[in-house]
């Protein structure tokens, strides 16, 4: 097929630009400059032979992995488990949680050379790709292999959508070669299905993310965080934030302090090397700060703790009396507002949650989330918040009870997998 030639020959031009581009960002976050050889599919054969593969790009899709991972390694015990992922957050989260009990290895460019070696090496039964991840090459060689791939926990944004236009006959070619699409909701499913999505092998199943359970012991450490940060004293979470809206979240605590002189921010920038940079504006904007590197807790003079640290999210919203879920006031999209509705948070977003339409609508509607329309509503929004017990409380209960209510798509995908490895031959669904 002449587009899938030029789409390949395309990435192949490009692939000194994405290598600068890998040093530029090494350079401010060193796990970048790590293991090269694996993203070009060069790696040791660890001699699997018809292994479980879970891609999960990034840290926020290995986090909505992780139950449907754990929910594998119980089903079926005695096969090796394989988990790819695309960025050093991503894979630091897999060796944290997972170890040794998987086999980890970044997934490679959508080179056919690179895709070829990878499958090699990694044998594996089915590819179970999380949320929306559609590169052609790497379809279209499983397909050619009789490997299944199910997209799972699929979800698809308008915009998106609207970003697959020029080359939408080789993505429909693609996504034709999947086994199954699990969308996360009717939106969703709507838009796969206009992607190219075949409407026989397309269902709604839900969204993993709302079966997240949060162990006991991450509330635990939430909980003496915040026991020594101060018990009494307000305390809210900026999550997830970006620059572009750093210094909106600092104006939001200035304002907060206003009414509250004792409250404290903690501040979880969504990049590593965004970690020295908002602890140095903190600390010019006046706050006493601590980070998490350097310091480990909060005292009780502290009024700005940089969270810079990877994997402890969940446990800082635990330590939060209100939580605001970042990549909103800018055009990022909005990040995953279900991990503090988990907890029975309030959660406040700006106006760009298009990552996540769906489900903050839904938290919006039953009334545990509050979205602003702008970086100046911020700050009288979380005071506001903080200044009543009573709404955090039915916010929170909200909340929870949504979480409550949309459980079990894990249990869904799970018996979609259980199928799909029950059928011979998977391949050429063209």
């Amino acid at each position: 097929m002449l587009q899938r030639f030029i789409y390949t020959l395309a990435l192949y031009l490009l692939t000194p630009y994405v290598l600068y581009r890998l040093t530029a960002r090494g350079l401010r976050y060193h796990g970048y400059f790590a293991r090269w050889r694996e993203r070009f599919g060069f790696f040791a054969d660890p001699g699997l032979d018809g292994s479980l593969w879970v891609h999960a790009v990034s840290l926020g899709e290995v986090n909505a992995a992780v139950p449907l991972i754990e929910a594998l390694m119980e089903r079926y015990p005695d096969t090796r488990l394989v988990v790819t992922t695309v960025t050093p957050t991503g894979s630091e989260r897999v060796l944290q949680l997972f170890g040794e009990r998987v086999f980890h290895v970044y997934l490679p460019y959508d080179l056919t050379p690179a895709v070829r070696r990878f499958l090699d090496r990694v044998q594996p039964r089915i590819a179970i790709i999380m949320e929306t991840e559609i590169w052609p090459n790497l379809f279209m060689a499983c397909a050619e292999r009789d490997i299944a791939i199910l997209v799972a926990n699929a979800r698809l944004s308008e915009r998106s959508l609207r970003g697959y236009w020029p080359i939408q006959p080789l993505v429909r070619r693609a996504i034709r070669c999947a086994s199954f699409v699990a969308a996360q909701s009717a939106p969703d499913g709507e838009r796969l299905r206009e992607l190219g999505a075949p409407a026989d092998r397309l269902a709604v199943v839900g969204n993993m993310k709302f079966d997240l359970e949060v162990p006991d012991a991450m509330c635990a450490r939430g909980e003496a965080f915040r026991d020594a940060a101060g018990r009494a004293r307000p305390v809210w979470i900026a999550a997830s934030t970006h620059e572009g809206e750093e210094m909106a979240v600092l104006k939001a605590h200035a304002a907060v302090l206003r009414r509250f002189p004792d409250a404290l921010l903690l501040f979880v920038p969504r990049h590593p090397e965004r970690f020295k940079p908002v602890a140095s504006a903190c600390r010019a904007y006046g706050f006493r700060t601590a980070t998490r590197s350097e310091d480990g807790t909060a005292g009780l003079a502290c009024q700005c703790f940089v969270a810079d640290s990877m994997g402890e999210l969940i446990e800082f919203y635990a330590a939060a009396d209100a939580a605001f879920v970042g990549g909103s006031l800018v055009t990022v999209g909005g990040h995953n507002v279900l991990e503090p509705a988990a907890l029975a948070r309030p959660v406040i977003v700006g106006p760009h949650t298009f990552n996540f339409a769906e489900v903050t609508e839904d938290l919006i509607a039953a009334g545990a989330v509050l979205r602003v329309d702008d970086a100046d509503a911020l700050g009288p929004a979380m005071v506001r918040l903080l200044n009543s017990a009573t709404e955090r409380q039915r916010m929170g209960d909200a909340a929870y009870a949504l979480m409550q209510r949309e459980r079990g798509a894990v249990a869904r995908t799970m018996a979609i997998i259980e199928r799909l490895l029950e059928k011979p031959g998977m391949g050429n669904r063209e």
